[in-house]
């Protein structure tokens, strides 16, 4: 399987964990809260992890149109458990298809900006947006089992590659 498959069937996965993450909450007012020595709540990460794919990934490698503004991620809420779940799923289908239609080549070009200071071949920016949303997805993770007394989430697994 590409290299370009295997990777949007990760990204699938960990989107579809987010969603499962944000049902896993009892009540949406939860979303929104924090606990001492932790600045953002789950439901600011998971703003700033749309945002972020959305931007990276979505608009700049897949041409969709975006605009982002990073400061409200992490200064909006209110925003419900069902309809932070629905944003999740639907770039569960978003994202993983922008990601599986780079050819190998696109791959190995130069990521078009500069965002870590140095640049990065496309396929290293992905492996990084990887890392970057599981140390968010897991903060999102140990911050609802310690508002919740919640127990870890039955999560969703990888399709076998072929």
């Amino acid at each position: 399987m590409a290299f370009s498959l295997e990777l949007a069937e990760i990204f699938r996965r960990d989107l579809t964990r987010l969603a499962q993450q944000m049902e896993a909450f009892p009540e949406d007012g939860l979303l929104w809260e924090v606990v001492p020595g932790v600045t953002n709540s789950a439901g600011n990460l998971a703003l700033h992890l749309e945002g972020n794919l959305r931007e990276f990934i979505g608009r700049i490698l897949g041409g969709q149109e975006y605009v982002r503004v990073r400061e409200r991620e992490f200064a909006d809420s209110g925003v419900s458990r069902a309809e932070l779940q629905a944003r999740a799923l639907r770039l569960a289908e978003e994202i993983p298809a922008a990601i599986a239609g780079l050819s190998a080549e696109k791959l190995a070009e130069a990521y078009p900006v500069v965002v870590l200071g140095k640049p990065l071949s496309v396929q290293q920016f992905l492996i990084h947006l990887s890392g970057h949303f599981n140390y968010h997805l897991g903060q999102i993770d140990y911050l609802r089992r310690v508002l919740t007394g919640g127990a870890s989430v039955n999560y969703a697994g990888l399709t076998p590659a072929n």
